[in-house]
C-alpha cells in the first residue's frame, strides 16, 4: 500500500506540482532587492572537472596529506563486520538446520522486499537495552524533550527580525550599516562589470552565463572594497560572490618574493565546507598566478606547513586550525591581510566559534574588509559588532529566509508515545518511496552510526558522515555519495551547512531540529540552483511550534505536504527492526572490541617510539594555544551547551561563572517553568551556594509553628520569655491606651484578643467604669473574646 500525501489544507492524495518558473516582467529589478529564484539556471553545473573531494582521496593527488601514517590505526569498516557475521551465520545455519531453514535464514538476511508478507517471531526481550529507540540520546542532546518554549521564543525571535523594530533599533542601524543598499545599476552578464580576461576566461570555462542575484549584487561592491553582510537562499552562489571579487583585487596585488604575503583569509564552519571552498577557488583561478592554500583539521601538519612557507595568496581555514598556524606555524602571520571572508557567518558569530574568532580579528588589521554571508544571516548590530565592520552594506537578497522556491516540504507525523516507531518510519520510507540520493539528518552520532548499520543489514547502501569519523572517511562518504556508489547518506548537522552535492533528490529529517536556521539549512542541501527538491520530516508532539515556523517560511502552501505512512507498513517494521536487536548488539560489541584492539596496539607503538625516539621528539618544540587546558574545556562546554538551548546562551553572563553545575541549572532545571517556580528555585541554589539551607528550613518550620493556631478549648499558651517590670509610663500608657486609640475612641487591644473567654472572667458594661457579675472580681483590660 502506497502513502497517503496530502497538503495541509486539502484532503485530495495527489495534487499537481505546479511548475516554478514565472513569466520574466518587462521592467527588472534592482539586484538587492528580493528577487525570484527563477533566474538561477538548473542546468548548470560547476563541478565540470569532477569530484572536488577526490583530489584529496585519490592516491596519485597527494593522499599523503592524509594522517594515514604513524600511530594511528585504519578505520573500522561496518561493513565488513557485517559481510564477516553474515558469513559465520551462514556456516552454522548449515551445520545445524536443513536446507529449507538456511534458505529461509537467507532471505531474511538478503534485501527484505517491500512486498513481503513473511511472518517474523518478535524477538524483543524487554530486560535488554533497545539500541533502536534509546540510542543514546539522553546523554547527548536534551532538546527534545522539554523545549517548547524555547522553540517559541525562537520562532518569535525569527519573526521580528524584520517586521517588529523599535524606533532604537531602526536608528542603530541606521547609523551602523551604509546608506547604500546596493549597486546603482544592475547587472545582467559578468561583462558589465568590468573583470579581468583571465578571469573572465574561468568563468566562461566553468559554464557561468549570467551572475546570480547575489552574485550580482556583491561582485560590484566587493570590488569598491567596501564592508558586506550578504543574505541569500542556499544554492544561490554565494561562494562565487565573495570568489570572484577577491580574485580580481588579487591581480592588481605587488609581485616578487619581497612583495610576496597572505592577503585573504577566507573562515569555514567544517571541513567538507573548506574543501569546497578550496576547489571552487583554485578553478576560477586556473588562468592566473594565484596561489590557495587550505588549512582544515584531520590533514597532515607538515604538508600545510610547507605550503604556508610560499606565502599563498589566499588562505581557506577552519577557525581552529588557523590559530594553530599562526601560533605554532614559522613565519606565518596575518599582518598582511586585506580581505576576511567569514561563509555562514551566523554559524561562526555563534558562541561555538566565539573565542576563536575573537583571536583571528585581534591578528588581522584594522583597515581590512570583511565580508561575511549566510542562508540565514540577520542584521542584528550586536553580533556584527564583534567582527568590527565599517559601514557594511547590506545585501539581503532573500530577507525573509524561506525555502527554495523548488522545494516540496513533507512532514510525517510521529504520535504520542509513539517516539520508538522513528526508526521504522524511517526504514519504511527509504525502502518503498525514496530509494536513491537520500540524505538523512540525525542529532547525534550515535544514532546516525547505529542507523547506518540498520540500513547495513537491510542491504541498502549507505554511508555516514559525522564528526567520530577521521577526515579520510568523512571525505570517502562524500565521495561515495556524489559518485552514486551509495544511494543514502547518515549524517549530523555537520553536512547541514554550505555543501553542495549534484543531484540530491531528497532530504529526510529524523527528528525536527531546533532552531529554524538549522532546519533551512538541512532541507537547502536540496532543490539547489532552481532544480526541485523534496524535504520529508518526522515530527513529534513537541514539534508542534517549529512546524507552525517551517509552513510559515515555505514558498507556497500548495508545496507543504501530509505524508500518512499506513498503520499495517509501520508495525510490520517493527517487527522486523525488533528481530535485527540482537544482530545489531552484536555488531556494536564487535566493533567496540575491534577499537579497542587497535588502541592497544597504537599505545604499544607509541610506547615504542617513546624509547627508539625520545631525544628527537623532546627536541621538538610544544604547541601552544591561545588557552589553557581548563579555559578550552570551559569553551567546549558552553558550546555545547549553547548548542542544545539553541544558540539562546548568554556567553558574556556564563563566562564569568566557573560553576558548570550552574549552567546547566540555567538550561535544564528552570526551562518550561513559571516565573513564581523559577524565582523559588533560583533562591533555593543560592540558599545552597551559601549552605544557609539547614538554618533557614529551621526558621520557616519554628515560624510555621509559632504562627499555627491554638485548638479549640485550649487556653493560649504563654511565652516563656522572663517577665520585665513595667515602668510607670508603660502602665499609664496601657490603661489609657495610645493617642491614636484615644482619639478614635478605641481600646487598646492586646496580644490575646481573638481568644475565648474564660469562666472567671468578668462581663463588662458599656458604661464607663461599670461592672458586672455580682461581686466578682473587675478585670483590667478588654474582655476576651470580643
Amino acid at each position: 500500500m502506497s502513502d497517503y500525501v496530502m497538503t495541509i489544507d486539502s484532503d485530495a492524495e495527489d495534487v499537481p506540482i505546479p511548475s516554478t518558473s514565472k513569466s520574466s516582467k518587462s521592467k527588472s529589478k534592482p539586484t538587492y532587492e528580493p528577487t525570484d529564484d527563477a533566474k538561477l539556471d538548473p542546468e548548470f553545473v560547476f563541478d565540470v572537472t569532477g569530484d572536488p573531494y577526490i583530489d584529496l582521496t585519490n592516491e596519485a593527488m597527494g593522499v599523503q596529506d592524509l594522517v594515514k601514517t604513524g600511530n594511528r590505526p585504519e578505520p573500522i569498516s561496518v561493513d565488513e563486520i557485517i559481510a564477516r557475521r553474515r558469513l559465520n551465520g551462514k556456516r552454522k545455519r548449515g551445520d545445524e538446520q536443513s536446507e529449507s531453514e538456511d534458505s529461509e535464514e537467507d532471505a531474511l538476511d538478503s534485501d527484505v522486499d517491500e512486498d513481503s508478507e513473511a511472518e517474523f517471531v518478535d524477538a524483543e526481550d524487554e530486560k535488554e537495552e533497545d539500541p533502536l529507540v534509546t540510542s543514546g540520546e539522553e546523554d547527548e542532546n536534551e532538546n527534545e524533550s522539554g523545549s517548547e518554549n524555547d522553540i517559541e521564543d525562537n520562532s518569535s525571535d525569527d519573526d521580528t527580525d524584520s517586521e517588529d523594530e523599535t524606533q532604537a533599533q531602526k536608528d542603530r542601524k541606521a547609523a551602523f550599516f551604509d546608506s547604500e543598499a546596493g549597486p546603482a545599476e544592475s547587472h545582467d552578464s559578468f561583462l558589465s562589470m568590468n573583470l579581468s580576461r583571465p578571469l573572465l576566461k574561468a568563468i566562461t570555462t566553468l559554464g557561468f552565463t549570467k551572475p546570480t542575484p547575489i552574485q550580482a549584487a556583491t561582485i560590484p561592491v566587493a570590488l569598491l572594497g567596501k564592508d558586506v553582510v550578504g543574505n541569500a537562499v542556499t544554492g544561490s552562489g554565494k561562494t562565487a560572490a565573495f570568489i570572484i571579487p577577491m580574485l580580481e583585487r588579487l591581480l592588481f596585488r605587488e609581485k616578487g618574493k619581497k612583495a610576496a604575503a597572505t592577503r585573504c583569509v577566507v573562515l569555514v564552519p567544517t571541513r567538507e565546507l573548506g574543501v569546497q571552498c578550496f576547489d571552487v577557488g583554485t578553478k576560477l583561478a586556473t588562468h592566473t598566478d594565484i596561489q590557495l592554500a587550505l588549512l582544515v583539521g584531520g590533514l597532515s601538519l607538515k604538508s600545510q606547513e610547507i605550503a604556508l612557507r610560499a606565502r599563498p595568496d589566499i588562505v581557506i581555514a577552519t577557525p581552529g586550525r588557523l590559530i594553530d598556524h599562526i601560533r605554532n606555524s614559522p613565519s606565518f602571520n596575518l599582518d598582511a591581510v586585506d580581505i576576511l571572508v567569514l561563509d555562514e557567518a551566523d554559524r561562526m558569530l555563534s558562541d561555538g566559534f566565539a573565542d576563536e574568532l575573537s583571536e583571528i580579528i585581534k591578528s588581522c588589521p584594522t583597515s581590512r574588509q570583511t565580508m561575511l554571508f549566510s542562508a540565514t544571516m540577520t542584521d542584528s548590530v550586536d553580533e556584527l559588532v564583534k567582527m568590527s565592520l565599517n559601514k557594511p552594506v547590506r545585501l539581503f537578497v532573500d530577507p525573509k529566509r524561506t525555502t527554495a522556491t523548488g522545494l516540496i516540504q513533507e512532514f510525517v507525523r510521529v504520535r504520542a508515545g509513539k517516539e520508538n516507531e522513528r526508526s521504522a518510519l524511517l526504514a519504511s520510507l527509504c525502502k518503498r518511496t525514496f530509494r536513491s540520493k537520500v540524505i538523512i539528518f540525525l542529532r547525534s552520532k550515535k544514532l546516525a552510526h547505529q542507523m547506518r548499520i540498520v540500513f547495513g543489514l537491510l542491504g541498502m547502501k549507505c554511508e555516514e558522515l559525522h564528526g567520530d569519523l577521521t577526515q579520510e572517511q568523512r571525505l570517502n562518504a562524500l565521495h561515495a555519495f556524489r559518485e552514486g556508489t551509495v544511494d543514502y547518506l547518515m549524517a549530523t548537522d555537520l553536512a547541514s551547512r554550505g555543501l553542495d552535492i549534484k543531484g540530491v533528490e531528497t532530504v529526510i529529517n529524523y527528528d525536527m531540529p531546533s532552531q529554524l536556521a538549522q532546519y533551512l539549512h538541512r532541507v537547502g542541501r536540496t532543490a539547489r540552483a532552481g532544480k526541485k527538491g523534496r524535504s520529508v520530516t518526522l515530527v513529534g508532539e513537541a514539534d508542534r511550534k517549529m512546524l507552525k515556523a517551517a509552513i510559515k517560511r515555505s514558498t507556497g502552501e500548495d508545496q507543504v505536504r501530509h505524508r500518512i505512512v499506513p498503520a499495517e507498513t509501520i508495525q510490520m517494521w517493527v517487527e522486523k527492526l525488533a528481530n535485527l536487536k540482537t544482530e545489531i548488539a552484536g555488531i556494536l560489541e564487535e566493533e567496540k572490541e575491534e577499537k579497542q584492539i587497535r588502541r592497544a596496539e597504537m599505545e604499544l607503538k607509541k610506547g615504542q617510539n617513546m624509547i627508539e625516539h625520545e631525544a628527537e621528539i623532546y627536541s621538538r618544540p610544544a604547541r601552544t594555544w591561545f588557552q589553557n587546558v581548563k579555559d578550552k574545556q570551559k569553551a567546549e562546554d558552553l558550546s555545547k551547551l549553547a548548542h542544545e538551548s539553541g544558540g539562546k546562551l548568554n556567553a558574556t553572563k556564563i563566562s564569568s561563572d566557573d560553576n558548570k553545575a550552574s549552567i546547566r541549572a540555567i538550561l535544564h532545571k528552570f526551562s518550561g517553568l513559571s516565573r513564581k517556580a523559577k524565582r523559588r528555585k533560583i533562591i533555593a541554589e543560592e540558599d545552597k551556594e551559601y549552605n544557609d539551607s539547614q538554618a533557614i528550613n529551621a526558621s520557616i518550620r519554628s515560624a510555621k509553628k509559632a504562627n499555627r493556631p491554638a485548638k479549640i478549648g485550649e487556653p493560649d499558651k504563654k511565652s516563656t520569655r522572663p517577665v520585665k517590670k513595667k515602668s510607670k509610663s508603660t502602665t499609664e500608657k496601657s490603661k489609657g491606651g495610645s493617642v491614636f486609640e484615644s482619639d478614635f475612641g478605641q481600646k487598646s487591644k492586646s496580644s490575646n484578643e481573638g481568644i475565648r473567654a474564660r469562666k472567671d472572667d468578668a462581663i463588662k458594661s458599656n458604661k464607663k467604669g461599670g461592672s458586672g457579675g455580682g461581686g466578682k472580681t473587675k478585670r483590667k483590660g478588654p474582655p476576651r473574646g470580643k
